[in-house]
């Protein structure tokens, strides 16, 4: 067995397994391996039944008390009830879809039983329960992130088989002694058992601290190495500052993080090597007027932009903004929905210089995109875009400047992370008059009058946004069960409004299954004022500039990270009139309400990154949107980002001995590296 086998070929797992661990992202027995388990149950302290705290995960010993009753409820769910007791106290269990458990449990049996207490005073109450006959008492057992069809005693198993069939592999460690031991970490093979079945909460934690070191250390091996890729020289090369000449022309006073940003950007672009820098800064702190003005002195020397936007709307409207910033500039737009004389139009200007900076979607990575000068590449939303495709954009000039903005604040810790192959500067003043949306959280007892509230701005002549978790009605959840709280879905949910409380007015609908030219003209349709109201999914949490915009609901508002909040809300609030968010959530866990308060409270994105890191750790920050950099599987630490510097120097302190990681105790290090960035394109690390 090695590292790189096919997951099929583990003993137990066969090709259709193989299907529903591809579904959770694990297709190698490496991928297996780092699919680490999000909580542990604990059986080795079986408590009675009136000693189990209410809603929280335990284990409980008894016996049953009465014959276990069945109940179909329709096709596809059967229920099994049962009485248990401790000998002094009773509890009411139900069971879904077990039958193969059910018939094992006679009356008398002594059962274990694992999950949440609910109920009262006089009737205690365990539903879908874990139930073992003979737990193994000693140890913590794995509770994995699983899939239908595939739960994590099934995960476990498999875990297990491929830990025994690796043998010594498991114990070969990458780390160099110099870093392992310098660090005082667990040895890799030890972490890996113990973080998949540890004795202790303790030891897993040491555990997982040990594989997020190294996952760290990897990451920023990898992101250093394309850093000082990026770091060598180039004749794009500006022997003056344009800047004054750009700013008086504005009708505006740009704010001092925007003139520090430049004077940043300026710099590189005097210093002969090739700029990589990340604009990061909140909706509305000016991201584009810095790209243009950086810009500006490119084309004042001769040389070409061009600007890679998400999707058309925002190509069009940054194509729109820039042309009014640089009045002086011809400005290209370039779109697969461009007529073809238009768009022999635009190739033709980049190809013989007369088009000095185009914006464009994924048509700008077209073999028939020439330019005459190319100078200066700039990407919107940096997270849509891979680390693959700016530099495919790149490749179409001779070393050219890189300049990504990004309206996502994270922490700055985490920056160096995820954007470690670029140097950063942070807009954190927001241009005067910029008005916060003021936002308040809600439970369902008040939908009716919140919607009532989005009707009136719509008679005012305003528009707004609601926003679902869902396409589609979920009937069940990823285990078959029924969805404990209903969560909203946008198509039933236009349906809805249109029928309800929204009654006469004109409601939208959007979401990621559309086929794009459908989304595109949905977008277009709410731009120009011909729907009132868009429900959609978080398809918009990039997307369309509308200042007619003012009022936004999202429903299930606990599903949603806070970060993700935040980018969303900020769809609104970006004309003259003041606006409203109302997040509407009926769950009162202690961190939903601490996040959603953290809403309610401030409208700083930087102020919500830093709780939203306080509250998750640095985990996969943007979730399932970082793309293009190996996804981070850091959810587990708590926050200690001590963890995260000491990573980085150890990165700092080996590249600065070997660059390129060629000497012998390295060689595994750098293989690692090498299939991490793998993963996204990033071959040209070997």
């Amino acid at each position: 067995m090695e590292w790189t086998t096919p997951i099929q070929y583990v003993k137990g797992v066969g090709e259709k397994r193989a299907a529903l661990f591809a579904k959770l992202g694990i297709r190698t027995v490496r991928d297996l391996l780092a699919h680490y388990p999000r909580d542990y149950e604990d059986w080795s302290h079986p408590l009675t039944i009136g000693e189990a705290p209410y809603g929280k995960p335990c284990c409980i010993r008894a016996h049953v008390t009465s014959p276990v009753q069945e109940y179909r409820v329709r096709k596809g769910l059967v229920l099994y009830k049962f009485t248990v007791s401790d000998g002094r106290e009773g509890m009411h269990v139900t069971l879904y879809n077990v039958k193969y458990t059910a018939e094992k449990l006679g009356v008398g049996t002594p059962i274990y039983l694992f999950g949440t207490v609910s109920g009262n005073f006089h009737r205690r109450e365990m539903s879908a329960p874990l139930i073992e006959f003979n737990p193994d008492a000693d140890r913590l057992r794995p509770i994995y992130p699983q899939t239908a069809g595939l739960n994590s005693h099934a995960i476990e198993k498999v875990v297990k088989t491929a830990m025994e069939a690796l043998g010594p592999l498991l114990d070969a460690d990458p780390l160099p002694p110099s870093v392992g031991v310098g660090n005082r970490l667990m040895p890799r093979g030890q972490a890996l058992r113990a973080v998949h079945f540890p004795d202790s909460r303790a030891q897993a934690e040491r555990a997982r601290a040990r594989l997020a070191f190294e996952e760290c250390l990897l990451l920023q091996l990898g992101l250093f190495r394309l850093k000082g890729r990026s770091r060598g020289t180039t004749a794009v090369r500006i022997l003056q500052d344009h800047t004054p000449d750009f700013t008086a022309k504005l009708p505006f006073t740009l704010t001092g993080a925007q003139k520090r940003a430049m004077a940043e950007c300026l710099a590189d672009l005097r210093s002969g090597h090739p700029m990589s820098r990340l604009v990061q800064g909140d909706v509305g702190s000016g991201k584009t007027a810095v790209a243009a003005g950086v810009a500006y002195s490119l084309m004042r020397e001769g040389w070409q932009a061009a600007m890679m936007a998400p999707t058309e709307i925002l190509a069009q409207q940054h194509a729109a903004s820039l042309q009014k910033l640089l009045p002086d500039c011809r400005v290209g737009l370039l779109t697969a929905s461009l007529r073809a004389p238009q768009k022999r139009e635009v190739l033709a200007g980049l190809a013989d210089g007369s088009i000095q900076l185009v914006v464009g979607t994924h048509a700008l990575l077209s073999d028939k995109v020439e330019f005459a000068r190319l100078g200066l590449v700039i990407t919107d939303e940096q997270h849509r875009f891979g680390v693959a495709q700016r530099a495919a954009l790149a490749a179409k000039g001779t070393d050219p400047h890189l300049l990504v903005m990004s309206a996502t604040p994270i922490p700055r810790t985490l920056a160096l992370i995820i954007y470690g192959d670029l140097d950063v500067s942070v807009l954190d003043e927001l241009p005067p008059g910029r008005q916060p949306v003021e936002t308040f959280a809600v439970g369902t007892d008040k939908r009716e009058r919140a919607y009532a509230y989005v009707r009136k701005h719509i008679e005012a002549g305003r528009q707004g946004y609601v926003v679902c978790p869902l396409v589609e009605d979920q009937e069940e959840d990823e285990n078959g069960l029924p969805p404990e709280a209903p969560l909203a879905s946008a198509t039933a949910f236009a349906d809805r409004l249109r029928e309800g409380a929204l009654f006469g007015c004109r409601v939208g609908l959007l979401h990621g299954r559309l086929k794009a030219a459908d989304k595109e003209a949905v977008m277009a349709a709410f731009a120009a004022g011909e729907i009132d109201v868009l429900v959609a999914t978080t398809v918009i949490e990039v997307g369309v500039d509308v200042p007619n915009a003012v009022i936004m609901v999202i429903e299930n508002a606990e599903r949603f990270g806070l970060a993700q909040l935040h980018q969303l809300r900020g769809r609104v609030g970006r004309g003259k009139h003041k606006s409203t968010c109302i997040l509407i959530s009926d769950n009162r866990g202690s961190v939903t309400k601490a996040r959603l308060s953290a809403m309610t409270r401030t409208n700083d994105g930087f102020k919500i990154a830093d709780e939203d890191l306080r509250l998750r750790g640095p985990g996969d920050f943007f979730g399932n949107r970082q793309h293009g950099l190996p996804r981070l599987k850091l959810a587990a630490l708590t926050g200690d980002l001590s963890l995260v510097s000491q990573a980085q120097d150890a990165a700092a302190a080996l590249l600065e001995t070997d660059p390129l990681l060629q000497l012998s105790e390295h060689k595994a290090l750098a293989a690692e590296v090498a299939a991490l960035f793998a993963e996204v394109g990033e071959h040209g690390l070997n």
